[in-house]
C-alpha cells in the first residue's frame, strides 16, 4: 500500500486498520468508519484507539456510520463528536482530533 500526497482509500476490518495504518507511519485528515451495525463494541475500540493513535493529526476528522438508534459516543481521548446527522435508520457522527 502506497501513501501519497492525494488521497488513500484503505479497506480493512474496521479493529485492525488503526494499528497498521499507525505502523506505516501514515496520517490521515479523515477516516470513514462504516464497521457492521451490530459491533457495537467496535465503535468504542477503533475510536479510542484512533484517539491515541499516530494516525490522526490536530484538526482531522473521523466519520462514524451507525444506527440511529445506537449512540457510540460523544468523546474518546482527544476525538471529540462535533455534529451527528440522522437519515431513516442511518446515522453519521463527526469527530475531530484534538491534542490539547
Amino acid at each position: 500500500m502506497g501513501i501519497s500526497a492525494g488521497f488513500e482509500i484503505v479497506k480493512a476490518e474496521v479493529g485492525k486498520a488503526p494499528g497498521k495504518l499507525d505502523a506505516l507511519g501514515a496520517v490521515a485528515d479523515f477516516v470513514f468508519l462504516d464497521p457492521p451495525y451490530q459491533m457495537r463494541e467496535e465503535y468504542a475500540k477503533t475510536l479510542g484507539a484512533l484517539a491515541g493513535s499516530k494516525l490522526l493529526r490536530e484538526g482531522s476528522v473521523v466519520i462514524a456510520e451507525h444506527e440511529k438508534k445506537f449512540d457510540p459516543g460523544e468523546a474518546f481521548g482527544g476525538l471529540l463528536r462535533f455534529r451527528k446527522l440522522e437519515q431513516g435508520d442511518a446515522a453519521l457522527s463527526f469527530y475531530r482530533h484534538n491534542r490539547s
